[in-house]
């Protein structure tokens, strides 16, 4: 019914082991996956009831999610979730979820209301950005841009009720691979970061894509790309790959999506 990737890079085990634990309970999954994209392999997680694979090399997240992704696709699996090392989650959030999807096969990815460990929401629901919304967002102070972040955020929603989202964190993505086969995989010409925003909205062309906040999970969220050079080099980078694929100034789904949204 249901698989799990989680993409690691130069992790030691302890690191995801509450997640791996939890998932590990869960009687509806079917494979946990763990991509590793580290130089050398790690065979501690090469233990019963993961699926281990060692790239031999950093394929980038994206790219690393699809080899799971396609063994779901062929075997025909209903759901996969694509999730983070350092998600922590319950092992009833995963049923709660599926049922969810199960009652409205319209939807092709759901997120969950996500959390800081101390229990501050991060609002990870998000608008189609334009240049404008991710270079303000990185490079000028937050007092600055705060209306216009809020706006980008959807902040006014409270985030306490289902709705419609163009842009889901990749950080948990809960996927009908029956969306993954109309609209695609992850791009693999994105290193790192903007793949969620590409995907997502790729899915939405065929399918909804919802903010389901009636369960939560924990993100330790390390925003490295504010913490080292050469990661906000490769975000820039692969931010330019984005809007040179989308449109920079003009992008009318873009346009249309977001009117919608914000109607609503």
């Amino acid at each position: 019914m249901l698989n799990v990737s989680i993409v690691i890079y130069k992790h030691v085990f302890s690191e995801a082991e509450q997640l791996i634990q939890s998932l590990l309970k869960s009687d509806i999954i079917n494979k946990i996956y763990i991509i590793d994209n580290s130089p050398t392999p790690n065979c501690d997680f090469n233990i019963s009831g993961l699926t281990y694979i060692f790239t031999g090399k950093n394929l980038g997240y994206g790219a690393a999610h699809n080899i799971a992704l396609r063994k779901s696709v062929k075997n025909d699996i209903l759901y996969h979730l694509v999730v983070n090392p350092d998600i922590l989650l319950e092992t009833g959030t995963l049923k709660t979820i599926v049922d969810f999807m199960d009652e409205n096969t319209d939807i092709g990815h759901v997120m969950p209301k996500v959390v800081y460990p101390n229990g501050e929401i991060q609002y990870l629901c998000k608008l189609l950005p334009t240049p404008a919304d991710l270079i303000f967002r990185r490079f000028l102070p937050a007092k600055w841009t705060k209306k216009s972040m809020e706006r980008f955020e959807m902040r006014n929603s409270d985030y306490d009720k289902i709705m419609d989202v163009p842009y889901l964190s990749g950080c948990c993505m809960f996927l009908r691979t029956e969306a993954l086969k109309k609209s695609g995989l992850f791009d693999e010409r994105f290193f790192l970061y903007p793949e969620d925003i590409d995907l997502t909205r790729r899915i939405r062309k065929h399918y909804r894509t919802v903010f389901y906040p009636h369960v939560s999970v924990v993100h330790h969220h390390a925003r490295s790309s504010y913490k080292s050079f050469r990661m906000m080099l490769i975000h820039v980078w692969n931010l330019i790959k984005y809007f040179n694929k989308w449109g920079w100034i003009f992008d009318k789904e873009r346009r249309e999506v977001n009117g919608e949204i914000v109607r609503s």
